[in-house]
């Protein structure tokens, strides 16, 4: 089960890369920016993911995972129009840093214990899952903000475009 543990931190922590890769391509105005309607900007997809966090991984192996002080509904608003990139990374390192300290602290014998969230119980196997769910789901969103903002000045995360061919044959090479 520790390949288990290190196989989550491995994908939570590449998500994390993904969009700390987006947030170094934006100005302070741009994690503001939001399209007509609803739709959440990169700043409050951040300040909800590290509420999130900070809810389901305090006293996780003890406590209900909605936390009584956690203010959901407060996470959707942007309550700092004027606020920082690197205000809003600290949001995010704050959730981040819960969350793995927690992950870390598992053994083998807490997977199959019994966690809850909303009062459901859940074997912390399904609830980690259920994490890898929630942050590529919102980390696409945050990657997706970014591409429309930069557009032409995108820098890739991934194989650009048209260098798919190029990118396996430097592999197979082992470059």
């Amino acid at each position: 089960m520790n390949i288990y543990l290190d196989s989550v931190k491995d994908r939570l922590l590449g998500y994390k890369t993904l969009a700390e890769k987006t947030f170094a391509q934006l100005t302070d105005e741009q994690i503001h920016w939001q399209p007509a309607g609803e739709p959440n900007n990169i700043y409050i997809i951040v300040k909800h993911m590290s509420g999130n966090m900070l809810s389901r991984f305090t006293d996780f192996l003890t406590t209900d995972g909605e936390k009584p002080w956690r203010q959901r509904d407060a996470e959707f608003e942007d309550d700092a129009p004027n606020g920082t990139k690197a205000e809003m990374l600290a949001i995010w390192e704050k959730g981040w840093s819960c969350m793995m300290q927690a992950i870390e602290s598992l053994t083998e014998a807490d997977l199959s214990k019994t966690i809850h969230i909303r009062t459901e119980p859940l074997i912390v196997i399904d609830a980690l899952n259920r994490q890898l769910a929630h942050h590529p789901y919102h980390v696409g969103q945050i990657v997706y903000i970014g591409k429309v903002l930069k557009g032409e000045g995108w820098q890739s995360l991934s194989i650009p475009k048209g260098n798919s061919q190029q990118f396996n044959q430097e592999k197979a090479a082992g470059k």
